[in-house]
Order: C-alpha cells, then sequence, then structure tokens
C-alpha cells in the first residue's frame, strides 16, 4: 500500500493566504521526508477556504522543492476550463517535474464556484466527460485532432509539447459514489480515487471497485485496485483522548463555519433537520468514518477498510489545519513511524530477524557468552 494527501485546502478565511500557501509547500517536503507517496491539490476559486485556484502552477512550486514524491491534482475542475489548455498545460508540468505529475479530474461541486462560472448543475458532468475525451484525444492519439461536442469543440489541434510520461501521465477520476466517475473512469481504462465517505444515496466504499470493475471489463480494460485510492480525514496522537481533544474545536469551526455555509449541513446529519449545535465532533467522526486517535487505533481502521473493501493501492490523508503546525507534524511523524509500516512492507525483514532472535533465544539457541567492553566501553573482538 502506498501513502498519499490530498489537499484542499483548508485555510480560515481570516487569515493571510501567502504565509498559507508558504505553509502547505512545506507540508509537502515533509511528507517527502517521511517517506509518502503522493501528494494530491484541488482547484477552488471562492468561498474563501479552499484557496489554491490553479493546482498545477502551486504543483510547479512544489516540484522545485521535492525529488522524489509524485504530484497530483486533484481535482482539475474540468467544466471550467478548455480542455486543450490543461491537456497542454499538464504535459508541460510533467517535464518540469520529470514525469512526477498525475491529473486527477472532476466536473466541479463547490456551489459558489458554479455560480461564479455561471454554470448549471445538470451540465457540469455532462462538460467533464467531453473535455475528458478531448484530453485523451490529445495524448493518445498522433497529429492534429478534431473534436464537435454539445459543449466542447476544436478543430485540428496538436500538443506541441507531449507528456514526458508515456504513453502519457496518469489520469484518474475523483469519485463520491454518484456513479458517473466510475463508469468514466472504468470505460477510458482510468484510476479512481474515492471518497471513504459516500453521499447518501450513493455507492458506498464496498460497491465502488465491484462497480468499476465489471464496467472496466466490458469496456475491455484491466482492473487493477492498484490504481484505486481512497481518502479520509486521519488525526493521530499518543493517546485516543489527546488525538480527540487536539482536534475537536478544529473540526467543528471547519463543519459550522465552512461545510454548512456551502450547503453541505444535511450530509452531516444523524436526521433530517437536526439543529447545528446538536451535531457533535463524536457524531461527525463516526458518520464520516475518519480516523482518529493513536497509532493502534489508525492500524485497526485501516486493516478493517481493507476487509470491507477487498483491497485498494494508495491511502489519501486529508490535509487540514484542525490544530497548531507541530501538533500536525507529530500526527504525520506517528502516522509514518508506527502506521505506514504495517501496510507497505517494511518491517518485513525486521520483524521476522526480532521473531527469530526471540525464539533462539527462548529456544537457547544463542550463543551463551557475551563481549565485555574495555577501553571506553567499546566491545573486545573475539
Amino acid at each position: 500500500m502506498k501513502f498519499g494527501f490530498f489537499m484542499m485546502p483548508s485555510h480560515h478565511h481570516t487569515e493571510n493566504p501567502t504565509l498559507a500557501f508558504e505553509r502547505d509547500l512545506e507540508l509537502i517536503e515533509y511528507a517527502e521526508s517521511l517517506g509518502f507517496d503522493e501528494f494530491w491539490v484541488g482547484e477552488h476559486h471562492t468561498g474563501g477556504w479552499e484557496t489554491i485556484p490553479a493546482p498545477d502552477i502551486f504543483l510547479a512550486a512544489a516540484a522545485t522543492r521535492t525529488k522524489r514524491i509524485r504530484l497530483g491534482t486533484a481535482v482539475i475542475n474540468l467544466s471550467y476550463h478548455h480542455p486543450f489548455d490543461v491537456a497542454e498545460r499538464m504535459a508541460f508540468l510533467d517535464h518540469l517535474a520529470y514525469g512526477r505529475i498525475m491529473l486527477g479530474c472532476g466536473p466541479g461541486v463547490l456551489p459558489p464556484d458554479i455560480k461564479l462560472f455561471g454554470l448549471e448543475q445538470p451540465n457540469l458532468r455532462p462538460m467533464m466527460n467531453e473535455s475528458l475525451d478531448i484530453i485523451l484525444k490529445l495524448y493518445r492519439e498522433e497529429g492534429p485532432i478534431s473534436y464537435e461536442g454539445e459543449y466542447w469543440t476544436i478543430k485540428e489541434m496538436e500538443i506541441q509539447v507531449k507528456p514526458y510520461q508515456q504513453p502519457h501521465l496518469p489520469i484518474y477520476m475523483v469519485s463520491s459514489g454518484s456513479g458517473n466517475s466510475i463508469r468514466v473512469a472504468a470505460e477510458r481504462g482510468l484510476g479512481v480515487i474515492s471518497g471513504v465517505y459516500s453521499q447518501p444515496n450513493a455507492l458506498n466504499i464496498s460497491q465502488q471497485w465491484q462497480a468499476y470493475e465489471d464496467l472496466a471489463t466490458q469496456a475491455g480494460h484491466p482492473a487493477s485496485r492498484q490504481e484505486w485510492r481512497l481518502s479520509t480525514n486521519i488525526y493521530l496522537a499518543d493517546t485516543m483522548d489527546e488525538a480527540l481533544n487536539d482536534v475537536s474545536t478544529g473540526i467543528l469551526n471547519d463543519v459550522r463555519q465552512y461545510f454548512f455555509n456551502i450547503g453541505a449541513k444535511a450530509t452531516y446529519e444523524a436526521y433530517p433537520g437536526q439543529p447545528a449545535d446538536e451535531i457533535t465532533v463524536e457524531q461527525i467522526i463516526e458518520q464520516r468514518k475518519w480516523i482518529i486517535g493513536d497509532p493502534d487505533h489508525c492500524i485497526r481502521r485501516i486493516k478493517e477498510l481493507e476487509e470491507a473493501t477487498g483491497g485498494f493501492g494508495s491511502l489519501l490523508m486529508v490535509a487540514v489545519e484542525w490544530t497548531s503546525t507541530q501538533k500536525w507534524h507529530r500526527s504525520l511523524e506517528l502516522f509514518a513511524r508506527y502506521v505506514m509500516p504495517q501496510f507497505n512492507g517494511s518491517l518485513r525483514g525486521i520483524q521476522s530477524s526480532y521473531d527469530r532472535m526471540v525464539e533462539d533465544n527462548r529456544l537457547g539457541r544463542l550463543p551463551s557468552g557475551r563481549a565485555v567492553p574495555v577501553d571506553g566501553g567499546q566491545p573486545s573482538r573475539p
């Protein structure tokens, strides 16, 4: 299993954006130093909290400050942009990052963004689907291409600088369980990023891969669970109580001040019309399937998620600012030190070596003599 981040980002609307962007870039550097595999960044234009309008520009800056970690857009809202521009800019960025770029696509779901661009909700997914088909033609076909659709039309256009990765950079659809993104990805042989929490009346996380696999088989594409990423909120501390205490205020601030105001209150309710002040942090964590606790709790929850889904390739942690930078970094350190090794195979030799030593000691198989320290405490040679 691989591990990464899904950054909205989430910054309070009263703070200095320049400092927030710098903190976001530093987080990517820190994530790379801890051994995380990838970092995805979203696109938003309104609302005051999610403040990165051009994830490709942001990732270009991140690419100059990192060497190994893969960088992706999650998502570029295809209904907001001409598809040729998206395809060309991402191919160019793939060169600047020496093949570390991934393109995550979505229709655009933030209500004030949709209002800003004057779009109609029913048109968003059809616009995205057409745009994606144009992007794939530009990447997969040689020479100038043409496409005449209901929303997008291009005539005899070709990307001059093709992607660094061949045949093209990896492309993913982000799914909330509605079914459209699963279908579009499966029919075109693309990867999927699924939120662990699914919207009401949508495919739940246990159903999404089966739907993808069935559709991909029908379309003649291989269905690899390694290309399935799951995303959720995770925060760790040394104890369960400490973790909850660290983030409770931040969670309630985010949910009440931002998500309730973009029309998402119903998705946090235990019953229709539940008063806002009755919605507790414990209810939010349980309903959204977030992982808040100590490392052992986190390991158990990820194993349960593996069992419930049948397995997946990567787990993405939502990057939020519910507490201080110092505590957030401590949470990530705990995750990298104690959780990741349980799933990425890095402990296989170490654990078996330890187990053999314990067993050999129990059976009396180890040499009985000990080296006696001499000359400043250094062990003597045999």
